[in-house]
């Protein structure tokens, strides 16, 4: 019986801050694959490794965690005043679909390096030594992001000396900021950043309890929770909760009630199917804690602990659109996440996660009575790790 043979796709494997991904420009795919679809999920799935109901994406590219199974595609932009269009796949890793409703800050930090080094930014640009500012248009969430790359003799440096709590080793920074990150959002709130029209809220989960919840859509829609509201202190680490099931079953039944509460779905069995958005995390007073690579933590460096979970499970650092999402809210006085790091005004805030401290800027005002943010700030760094062809099998999609 004959097979189809594999055939050969031009991809790039790049680390953005604490994420890995596949990396394809759009002119590059195959071309039934070029334009959303079954296709292209199909395709994606395969080079990924997904599903594997082994849970370890042996036959794929993917790293059988939320942070290392993810795909992004980056072409010219069509957008005014845009340099590329950056869309941005999370792939589930034991089901058959891949979630396209938001974004990967942490991978947001490789797309201006990728972008320039792929021809795909106007050469003049790009300076020969200094910072290459690449104008990025967000398309699964319709915002901009704009990068700044170094650039030393016309190219992308990716070494340096920027350390970055839950990657090993150091590497040249990248600077980003997340333009307009409030999303616009169907809730209640009729498109604001806090879709309920509430800084806090009384968050009732059936079968759970009812817990004060601020529900936010800023870089990534998110249910924030206290931590001991919950039965947590906010310095956990990953096998305190991802070795406990009927936590991480808690935690989805909270993210489900919280995601119909922001108007992102109708019921409770849509969230199966939207394990992207919205995240969950629950946040604390800053206190003394080891990290994970044994760094100890100390409160006067902090200023709270914020631990949250991506694709049902604790993140090992923290997701960089969640990240926007912690320094808008702690931003606005009354917010739980505000609340949490001594409240007041503040404009940035440097918060504790399971791998160690991340500061995050945000510059939020009011306007109408309605809170806005005209961006967040944070920098990351990204690094090539191999570049070439992926192959798939020529009927695997």
């Amino acid at each position: 019986m004959p097979h189809a043979p594999q055939i050969r796709i031009p991809a790039t494997y790049m680390r953005g801050g604490t994420s890995k991904g596949v990396f394809f420009r759009l002119q590059d795919l195959p071309e039934r694959a070029r334009t959303h679809g079954p296709v292209r999920d199909a395709l994606l799935l395969r080079v990924i490794g997904s599903p594997d109901p082994y849970g370890k994406q042996i036959d794929g590219m993917g790293g059988a965690t939320s942070s290392t199974s993810k795909t992004v595609i980056v072409g010219r932009s069509g957008q005014p005043g845009h340099d590329v269009d950056y869309t941005f796949g999370q792939v589930s890793i034991d089901k058959a679909f891949v979630d396209w409703s938001g974004n990967c800050g942490n991978l947001s930090a490789a797309v201006g390096p990728f972008a320039i080094a792929q021809g795909l930014v106007d050469p003049a640009r790009v300076p020969r030594d200094g910072l290459a500012t690449v104008r990025i248009w967000q398309t699964n969430i319709r915002k901009t992001i704009v990068a700044h790359v170094p650039i030393v003799d016309g190219q992308v440096q990716e070494t340096g000396d920027f350390e970055l709590d839950g990657v090993t080793f150091p590497a040249a920074e990248v600077q980003l900021e997340f333009v307009d990150p409030a999303d616009e959002g169907d809730g209640d709130g009729g498109g604001s950043m806090f879709p309920t029209g509430h800084l806090v809220d009384d968050l009732e989960v059936p079968g759970v309890g009812t817990f004060r919840a601020t529900l936010i859509n800023a870089g990534i829609p998110t249910v924030f929770l206290n931590a001991d509201e919950i039965g947590y202190t906010g310095t956990e680490l990953q096998d305190a909760i991802n070795g406990d099931a009927s936590a991480l079953a808690r935690f989805e039944t909270i993210r489900a009630h919280g995601a119909i509460r922001m108007g992102l779905i109708r019921s409770v069995e849509e969230a199966a199917k939207r394990q992207h958005t919205p995240k969950v995390a629950f946040v604390a007073r800053a206190r003394d804690y080891v990290a994970s690579s044994g760094k100890h933590v100390a409160a006067a460096d902090v200023d709270l602990c914020v631990r949250a979970l991506s694709m049902g499970k604790l993140h090992h650092a923290m997701m960089g659109t969640a990240a926007v999402a912690i320094g808008t809210a702690a931003a606005i006085p009354g917010t739980l996440v505000n609340l949490a790091a001594g409240g007041g005004e503040r404009t940035a805030v440097r918060f504790g996660h399971p791998s160690g401290t991340l500061r995050v800027g945000a510059e939020a005002k009011r306007v109408n009575g309605e809170w806005t943010v005209t961006k967040a700030i944070m920098s990351r760094s990204a690094r090539v790790l191999m570049e070439g062809w992926v192959r798939v099998p020529g009927d695997a999609f």
